[in-house]
Order: C-alpha cells, then sequence, then structure tokens
C-alpha cells in the first residue's frame, strides 16, 4: 500500500514537472524584455519572504531573473572597459606603469574532479585577468657545471620567445656555471631581463647532510633552501629543472598563483611515472608520497608564506625522520617534497598536468597530452634526456630542437610601454653607434668594431690542472666551421692546453657539439676550452675571437696560433722550456716560432727540423706565404734559421707578422681589423711599441695546412670599397699609435707599409 502512495506521488510530481517547465521557459523568455523596477530585497531575500503559491514564486522568479540579466549587463560593461591603472595583489616589484593584461586561460586542477572537467587547456569560463603587462616574472633555476649551463640556454631561449614581460632570472650556480652565465647575458643584452646570481657552494653545507643516490649529486637538493637563499622581500618565485623547454608565455603559470587558496604554498604537477606508488619492480621502495605524489621539475613556491609556516625546519624535521629508515634519497629534493606533502597535503595547489609533462621511459604522460591540445612545458626528466622511449618523442624532440638551434640574437626584443631599468653597457653601445656617420662608405666596418657578440664560454666540458712550475703555455686560435676538420690533427700535436673561440650560428653551434661528442679525439682531451661567439654581423671578427681565447687562458703564456697551423710534435714542451731558458718571467719577449707551408692535402709531416730542411729542399714545404706575402715573415730571417742552432733576435720591420709565444698579459689584438687584412701586423706593430723583443726559435717550427680560400679573402680581392676601407683603418691605427705611444711611433709612420 505504502509503495503504491510514493507510486502515484511519483507519477503526480513528474505531470506537474512536464506542463511546468515549459510556462517556466516562456515566462523567461519574456520577462528578460520588461523592465522591472529595482526592488530593495535581493533574490535571496525576496525568494524566502515571498508567499507560497503561485504569485510568491513568480515575483521570486522574476526577481531572480533580472539579477542574471543585470549581472550579465554588468560583466558586458566590464569586459569593454579599458584596464584600470590598478597593481595586482602580489607586486614582486612590477612595474606599474601599464597595466594591460596576460589572460590565464589554464584549469586549477584543484582536485580529481577538476582535473577531469580540463578540455583543451582551458576549465574557466571566464577569462580573468591576472598579470599586468609590465610585473616582473621571478624565475630561479639551480645550475652547474658545463653541461648543465649549456642546457639551460635553451630553457631561457624558449621562455624568452613566448614572454610579453619582464624577466628576473635567480641563478643557484657553482663557480663554473656563473662564470658561463654571466658572461652569456652580459653579451646577450637582452632587454628587460635582469639576472642574479647565489653561490651554490656557500649552500652545500645545507644540503650535503642528506645522502642523495640522483645524478644531479649534491645540487639536486638546492631546491630546498630556496626560502632561504633568495632575496628576503621576494614573495613568489617559479622553480625550473635546466631540462624544461616552454611551449607557451611563462606569464601563463605565473597567474596560477592566484588561484592558490588557504594554505597552498606549493604550485605542483603530479607525478606521471608509478614511481611512488612502489610497483616498477620487486621491491621497489620509494619515499612516501601523496597518491602517485609530485614532480618537481616545475614548481611554484609562494616564498613569503613559506617563511611563515617555517619551512626550514618543517622540510629538516621531515628527511631526518624518514632518513632513518630510507637511509638516501633516490629522486633528490622531490623525495623530500613528496614526503613533506604527505604529513600537510594542505600545503599544495595541483597544477594541470600540461603545466609539466614528464618524458621518461616510465612515465603516463600521453594521458595528459591525449585531452590536451595545446601543450605548455615539455620536461625531459631523464637521464636518457632526447633518447627516451616515447611513442610521441620525434614530436618533442623536434619542438626542442626548434629552441636548440634558434637564432639568440633574435630574441633581443624590446617590450614597449614598459619602464625598465637603464642597461648601462646597452646605452653606451647605442650611444657610440649612434656617433657613427651612416653615409661613411667604412660604416659597416666601422660599426663591427663595436658590436657585443653573444658569447657563450666553455661549452663543452673543461679540466685544467696547473703546473707546478709556472711555464705552462696555452695554445690560442680562432675558427669557423669551415675549418672544424682541424682540431683533431691539432690535438695530436700538442698535448697541451688549448683555447679555442668559434664563430658560429645557433644552429652551428649544435652541429659542433655533434661531431665533438662523436670524436674520440676531442672527447679525450678535457684542457681544450671550446668558447662559441655566435654569428652577428656581415665580417668575420678575426680579433675579437683572438681576445675571447686568449681571455680564458689560465696558464702563464700563450702561444698564438690560427687553426690552420699544425705545430711540429713536442712544440709544446720545448716552449716550456724555452721559457726558462730565455728568461720569459722577468723580461719582455715575444718568441717567434718560423712558419712554413705545403700544398700537399697529405703531407708527412716532419718529426724533426732536418726533416723538415730536407722537404724544404725537395719542394714539398715552403716558407709560409714566400709567393704572395714575402713581408710578413721575412724578418724571421729563414736562411739564419737553417743553421742556427741558438735563440736569435730579429728587428721588427714593416708587415711583419710572426706567430709568437708571449705572457699572458700582452696586449689584446685591436678589433677594427675584422675579416681579412693587417689583423695580426697590427698586434706585433703594438708588442713592439711596448717593446717586446722578438727572439727566434732554433728548433721550433709549424706548418701551414692547405685549404679553400675563405669568404673574407675572396671579398678583399674582389671588392675595391674592401681593400680601399682597410687602408684607411690601417691609416687610422698608426695615428692612434703615434698619440699613444709617442715618439718611438714615428717609425709606424714613416715605415713603408704598402699592403
Amino acid at each position: 500500500m505504502l509503495g503504491m502512495c510514493r507510486g502515484r506521488r511519483k507519477f503526480l510530481a513528474a505531470s506537474l514537472a512536464l506542463l511546468f517547465i515549459p510556462a517556466l521557459t516562456w515566462l523567461y523568455l519574456s520577462v528578460g524584455s520588461i523592465q522591472v523596477k529595482p526592488l530593495p530585497l535581493s533574490p535571496l531575500e525576496a525568494q524566502s519572504s515571498a508567499p507560497l503559491g503561485g504569485a510568491g514564486e513568480r515575483q521570486a522568479l522574476e526577481l531572480r531573473v533580472r539579477a542574471v540579466e543585470e549581472e550579465n549587463q554588468a560583466l558586458r560593461r566590464e569586459l569593454s572597459r579599458p584596464p584600470k591603472n590598478k597593481s595586482t595583489r602580489f607586486s614582486d616589484g612590477a612595474h606599474r606603469g601599464n597595466q594591460n593584461r596576460t589572460y590565464s586561460e589554464e584549469g586549477t586542477g584543484d582536485n580529481e574532479g577538476q582535473r577531469k572537467a580540463v578540455v583543451g587547456n582551458s576549465s574557466d569560463c571566464v577569462q580573468q585577468p591576472v598579470v599586468d603587462k609590465c610585473e616582473t616574472i621571478h624565475v630561479a633555476i639551480v645550475c652547474a657545471g658545463y653541461n648543465a649551463s649549456r642546457d639551460v640556454v635553451t630553457l631561457v631561449k624558449s621562455v624568452l620567445f613566448h614572454r610579453r614581460n619582464p624577466l628576473h632570472f635567480h641563478f643557484i650556480t657553482d663557480s663554473i656555471a656563473q662564470q658561463i652565465l654571466s658572461a652569456l647575458f652580459h653579451t646577450w643584452m637582452v632587454p628587460a631581463v635582469k639576472v642574479n646570481f647565489y653561490d651554490a657552494d656557500e649552500l652545500k653545507s645545507e644540503v650535503s647532510w642528506i645522502p642523495n643516490k640522483h645524478y644531479s649529486g649534491i645540487y639536486g637538493l638546492m631546491k630546498l633552501v630556496l626560502t632561504k637563499t633568495l632575496p628576503s622581500d621576494l614573495q613568489r618565485v617559479i622553480v625550473l629543472d635546466t631540462d624544461i623547454t616552454f611551449a607557451t608565455d611563462i606569464a601563463e603559470l605565473w597567474a596560477v598563483f592566484h588561484k592558490f587558496k588557504g594554505q597552498q604554498v606549493l604550485g605542483l604537477v603530479e607525478n606521471q611515472s608509478d614511481w611512488y606508488l612502489g610497483n616498477l619492480w620487486k621491491n621497489h621502495r620509494p619515499w612516501p608520497a601523496l597518491g602517485r605524489g609530485f614532480n618537481t621539475g616545475v614548481i611554484l613556491l609562494l616564498l613569503d608564506r613559506l617563511r611563515k609556516l617555517r619551512w626550514e625546519q618543517m622540510w629538516r624535521l621531515t628527511a631526518e625522520r624518514e632518513l632513518m629508515s630510507m637511509l638516501s634519497t633516490s629522486l633528490a629534493d622531490q623525495d623530500i617534497f613528496n614526503a613533506v606533502i604527505k604529513q600537510n597535503p594542505f600545503l599544495v595547489h595541483q597544477l594541470p598536468c600540461f603545466w609539466n609533462v614528464q618524458l621518461s621511459d616510465h612515465t603516463r604522460s600521453e594521458k595528459c597530452y591525449k585531452d590536451v591540445s595545446d601543450l605548455k612545458v615539455i620536461h625531459w626528466n631523464s637521464p636518457k634526456k632526447l633518447r627516451v622511449k616515447n611513442k610521441h618523442v620525434e614530436f618533442f624532440r623536434n619542438l626542442y630542437l626548434t629552441f636548440l638551434e634558434y637564432d639568440g640574437n633574435l630574441l633581443r626584443r624590446e617590450l614597449f610601454g614598459c619602464a625598465s631599468e637603464a642597461d648601462q653597457n646597452s646605452e653606451n653601445l647605442q650611444k657610440t653607434l649612434s656617433e657613427l656617420d651612416e653615409d661613411d662608405p667604412c660604416y659597416e666596418f666601422r660599426r663591427e668594431r663595436f658590436t657585443l657578440h653573444r658569447t657563450h664560454l666553455y661549452f663543452l666540458h673543461y679540466e685544467y690542472e696547473p703546473s707546478s712550475d709556472s711555464t705552462d703555455v696555452t695554445l690560442v686560435a680562432q675558427l669557423s666551421m669551415d675549418r672544424l676538420q682541424m682540431l683533431e690533427a691539432i690535438c695530436k700535436h700538442w698535448e697541451g692546453p688549448i683555447s679555442l673561440a668559434l664563430y658560429l650560428s645557433d644552429a652551428e653551434a649544435q652541429q659542433f657539439l655533434r661531431y665533438a661528442q662523436g670524436s674520440e679525439v676531442l672527447m679525450s682531451r678535457g684542457n681544450v676550452g671550446y668558447h662559441i661567439v655566435y654569428k652577428e654581423g656581415q665580417f668575420y671578427p678575426v680579433n675579437l675571437l683572438r681576445n675571447v681565447a686568449m681571455q680564458q687562458v689560465g696558464t702563464p703564456y700563450m702561444f698564438l696560433s690560427d687553426i690552420d697551423f699544425l705545430p711540429m710534435y713536442g712544440l709544446y714542451e720545448y716552449l716550456r722550456k724555452s721559457v726558462v731558458q730565455l728568461d720569459m718571467a722577468n723580461t719582455k719577449k715575444a718568441l717567434v716560432v718560423p712558419a712554413f707551408e705545403t700544398l700537399r692535402y697529405r703531407l708527412s709531416f716532419p718529426k724533426s727540423k732536418a726533416e723538415l730542411l730536407s722537404q724544404l729542399d725537395m719542394g714539398t714545404l715552403f716558407t709560409f706565404r714566400y709567393h704572395v706575402w714575402t713581408k710578413g715573415h721575412a724578418p724571421t730571417n729563414f736562411a739564419k734559421w737553417r743553421t742556427a742552432t741558438t735563440p736569435y733576435r730579429v728587428q721588427w720591420e714593416a708587415d711583419f707578422e710572426p706567430y709568437v709565444m708571449v705572457r699572458r698579459d700582452c696586449p689584446e689584438y685591436d678589433r677594427r681589423f675584422v675579416g681579412f687584412g693587417w689583423n695580426k701586423v697590427a698586434h706585433i706593430m703594438e708588442l713592439d711599441a711596448q717593446e717586446y723583443e722578438f727572439v727566434v726559435l732554433p728548433n721550433a717550427y709549424m706548418i701551414h695546412m692547405p685549404h679553400a680560400p675563405s669568404f673574407d679573402i675572396t671579398k678583399f680581392r674582389s671588392n675595391k670599397q674592401y681593400r680601399v676601407c682597410l687602408k684607411t683603418l690601417k691609416e687610422e691605427f698608426q695615428q692612434n699609435m703615434s698619440r699613444r705611444y709617442g715618439f718611438v711611433a714615428l717609425k709606424y709612420m714613416t715605415a713603408d707599409n704598402n699592403s
């Protein structure tokens, strides 16, 4: 009986609903066009105070419809209104001149239901303005060593490519990475980018007590101490691993800070592997984590709130407790972050998966991008990096290679409408360039002297142990891509340290990297410093390249050579002995190594002076450039050298350009000379003006190997204006020498320097 009554009531309710829904729809459509006078009651108040029955329900419905219309009208007015001059809730020292906004379109990822609701990259119905156009975005990166310094450049390129906001990079580095990155950013001169460095070696004691098995070593734990390391007035920061690639504007990620609620202080993406589930292999025992755990390749840190929560004490206590049973970390900082979150789940704001698509052999990343049309951040979180096993790895690799080989000079984009701190180097450069006469036929030559080329020092790993006797010598040279084949031969002939400046494009730098890493000869030599000077302008900046290589010499002496010369076997040790024999430490000497050449691509390289003289007599070898530029090496006096057994002194003559060994503190090359012509001549002239004594070594020699003519010598020979400008620059250099050195330099003005 009771069941029958309930059934009748359900049937009656369903019938009334069928009758009421069309009436409600008609009423909603008709009321939208009726102007109703505002009432003092809110919709909720009207609904609660209205009498039950038809009249009360109708009045409540009218009020609710009107409220919806008013909200829609207000929203339309707000969207059509220009942005107000108002700072965002989190300032972090942002510029407030122009208040255009960057809109956030990502899902919050607060819980499982929201993550399932994400379609594409947007789960918000209404775009909310959250990042000012001129607000500075802070990024922290831990970077140590040569390889990590190279990797971080690709990350920075991807960020710069998409960004529309000022950026402030905070690098926690060892001394190697700081030297490399500080030189890179100084020469890169990207507008609206600020860089600070923090000494990681000073932080080692904070984390060195934690046993760690991860391949990143002690530096993999540095993210734990960022609250202590970064400035106390910095409120929030995005923390990134070096193996990250951005595919979107980083401001979108910065905007997620505004979604943090309650005590949330960490923004993280769920780990996309089964690592923390402990089922990868038998007896696999990971650190404790919440569910699948979280990956720390991308972290949003609310620093001010973390400090108030006493983060330092929190993670230390957790690490100490877990290490009693775990003994060491396997995934460095990530293990400790997850252990803290396990105990304090309220700390984490879960980011959507597309903010950290993790590519390693065991990740479930495909479950993320199946439902996401536009990936945001790619994370190569595997020791294999690009060799990871993933069915879509080619797509991700191509995305990565886009930025790896992208011309970094194109990223020097101004951010218009934002006031920024004046860069003194950039301002001085612009002032100098503005003073040049653009109608001058030699304008491009003069401009090249002041071009600041982007420079990446120590592109590959470098190891050098200084000798205890202070006689060590570094071979200095420069080259471009077309001389790369000479590197292995030089390494076989010279066992000492080498400093090389390579003039390459971004894409060529990657070709060089692959070439070097595939060469057993080059990889077996840790004492070769490769310094990339990136291409810019139309001339080969030969003297700038020489200066870059000279500046990175770590030995007391330098042998200034060219890449197309092979030094004799044993020259390195011979020069070191000459340092002592000729008292180089206490005198100003330039030791001349006589130069010869061959026209044969296959040469039986002479192993002694006697063999060389024999080949010279047979016509296999010649004195260098005897047939086209005798002046360059005539003062070496090859006739005397044939029979000499002891070093002998020679005098400077016009156009003298020998290859010499000098002390590290010798003057640099003059940058006004680019391309072909007078680049070494000017340097030797300055050595002479500074009263260096030229001494020829009787048992030393070097041989020039044949190659196709360079592009610059072709221009010199075919372009009359090129030769005219070179002559003009030469005369100006001689006048400068006369003003700098006075009476002693008069001989340079009167000498017959026809070239």
